[in-house]
């Protein structure tokens, strides 16, 4: 649940916000860096090794824990589905939109500004009171802080 409500959030803040990158509405205890590609890949490993590295050097985690991440990682063939996915990018990069329909092509062309729905007023109360709680308190999951907005407003969800 709160993984989708994430990336409802994500779809959400991009339209409403003009939230145009990944990389501007990261958590800072996410696997991706600044500048990563959006799909999970070899990039996403190192920054894992980097990331257990930097902890253990921090004092944050121990020999044995290092030890297991890396014994668990090699027993499991952790960096196959990244360099899988890698392999995959680079093979749909490679054919290009060509093989779009052109049916396709024309649905996905954005919508002009006049098209373009107004959000309600109950839409954009409840935002700004989101927007309020997660100021107050950044650190709250999202499911109760839309749980104390709907809760606030009056709103039945």
């Amino acid at each position: 649940m709160p993984l989708a409500l994430a990336e409802w959030e994500a779809l959400r803040g991009y339209m409403e916000y003009e939230i145009n990158s990944l990389d501007e509405i990261q958590t800072p205890l996410a696997i991706r860096e600044e500048g990563d590609p959006p799909w999970e890949g070899a990039h996403t490993i190192r920054n894992a090794h980097r990331r257990l590295h930097r902890r253990r050097r921090n004092g944050e985690v121990g020999w044995f824990y290092t030890l297991g991440w890396y014994l668990y990682h090699l027993l499991t063939f952790w960096t196959l589905p990244g360099y899988l996915a890698e392999l995959e990018t680079w093979l749909l990069r490679r054919s290009g939109t060509k093989s779009l329909p052109p049916e396709m092509v024309e649905w996905s062309k954005p919508l002009p500004k006049e098209q373009w729905a107004k959000p309600s007023e109950e839409l954009v109360r409840l935002s700004e009171e989101v927007r309020r709680i997660r100021q107050r308190d950044p650190q709250r999951s999202i499911e109760k802080v839309f749980a104390e907005a709907y809760r606030r407003q009056g709103v039945e969800a």
